[in-house]
């Protein structure tokens, strides 16, 4: 079974020695040492939570992420992001994780899978409804996916910078020649640990507790002719940190939302 991500403590030699091309991350003084990780032929499907601080049904979908997947460096079955939407910021309690752009993501899912509404808590496998903690139809869907050979390859290089900059560069290829057309990246920087006391809304009261809170989603970026995708990126993470950070990269379809690959990359000295 191929290993899904591999992560070195050094820079551009090891990417080079991965066959990626010789690509380098320019690592400004004061980073940490740069990681680099490269997927394997078989799929690691992308397990996505939709979920918010003010639906009262939320919180039993959030346990059930964090037991099923405990830590990026333990879960190697797949790759997980939770989205926090923002359509239930107007019922008293504001999600300070949730932006408008996941909530477009959730809608986007929507549209391609031909669904006719979205809701929370939503779990999607490889971009198709999943039930949350109530059968074994996510685990059946993880499953299955590993089963197929990926039809994308993806190299993942990233570091996290002292003044609190994290930077990041990928590259993916296409193998599957029909799935070049609408094929598109995703960069995806994530958290865990991160709790919040609700003082108003459906869970007035609640301690929550959130892992693998997307806290920044950089993308699309499209695949060309050849079914390239390069793309090299640099941001501030958040004031407020949690644990186990991860850089998560997916290829999928824009149109269907078919997951092509994702890798998934623990950030270096468990930042």
């Amino acid at each position: 079974m191929d290993t899904p991500y591999r992560t070195v403590r050094t820079c551009s030699l090891a990417w080079c020695a991965a066959g990626i091309l010789g690509m380098t991350l320019a690592t400004p003084a004061g980073a940490a040492a740069a990681c680099v990780a490269t997927s394997g032929r078989e799929t690691v499907p992308l397990v996505e939570l939709f979920t918010s601080e003010g639906c009262d049904s939320c919180p039993p979908a959030d346990r059930w992420l964090s037991a099923t997947f405990p830590s990026v460096r333990a879960v190697a079955s797949a790759s997980v992001l939770a989205f926090h939407v923002d359509y239930w910021d107007r019922l008293g309690w504001k999600d300070r994780f949730a932006t408008a752009a996941y909530t477009e993501r959730q809608y986007a899912a929507m549209r391609g899978s031909g669904a006719t509404f979205v809701y929370t808590p939503q779990l999607l496998v490889q971009g198709r409804d999943a039930e949350v903690g109530r059968s074994n139809r996510a685990a059946d869907l993880v499953a299955a996916a590993r089963s197929r050979p990926a039809r994308a390859t993806i190299a993942l290089e990233s570091a996290i910078v002292d003044d609190g900059r994290a930077s990041a560069r990928l590259q993916a290829m296409v193998t599957d020649p029909s799935a070049r057309r609408n094929a598109v990246a995703w960069l995806a920087y994530t958290d865990s640990g991160l709790v919040s006391d609700v003082k108003a809304g459906e869970n007035r009261g609640v301690r929550l507790t959130h892992d693998h809170v997307v806290r920044t989603l950089l993308g699309p970026y499209p695949a060309d002719a050849n079914g390239e995708i390069v793309a090299n990126a640099s941001w501030t993470r958040p004031s407020e940190r949690g644990r186990d950070a991860a850089f998560v990269a997916v290829v999928q379809d824009a149109k269907t939302g078919d997951v092509l690959q994702t890798l998934t990359l623990p950030a270096c000295g468990g930042e």
